[in-house]
């Protein structure tokens, strides 16, 4: 009996700990100045300059420091949900079709009203 919890113990002491999630699709788009839409209007609701494409999770909560956490990180979307202490809260999903075209969808609490939107993001040049 001794001797099997001995290898037990080991086999468990040799776990390898959970990696976080490298969000990897968000690192192929182009950097570079990025259009965004509500989709299936023509109207720019703002244009971005995007370095790390991380920026799009809080479109609503740009400034704000926030928690996130990572609910999907698959090579074409993920999903985050990101709390900003004293701004608000929301959930995020983009889903790529190109490195310069994707599909936002993002809702939660800003300025303590809520918000829902489905948003074409495009690449459209350099910053």
């Amino acid at each position: 009996m001794r001797m099997s919890l001995l290898a037990l113990g080991c086999a468990a002491g040799s776990a390898v700990p959970a990696q976080a999630p490298s969000l990897a699709m968000l690192d192929r788009l182009e950097k570079g100045s990025w259009q965004l839409r509500e989709r299936g209007k023509e109207e720019v609701l703002q244009t971005i300059c995007v370095g790390d494409a991380r920026r799009m999770i809080q479109i609503r909560h740009p400034r704000s420091t926030c928690s996130r956490y990572v609910i999907e990180d698959t090579p074409n979307s993920v999903t985050v949900h990101y709390t900003c202490p004293g701004a608000g809260h929301g959930r995020t999903s983009i889903r790529s079709e190109t490195n310069r075209l994707v599909q936002i969808d993002t809702q939660g609490i800003a300025e303590g009203r809520p918000f829902s939107q489905a948003i074409e993001a495009r690449r459209t040049g350099g910053c």
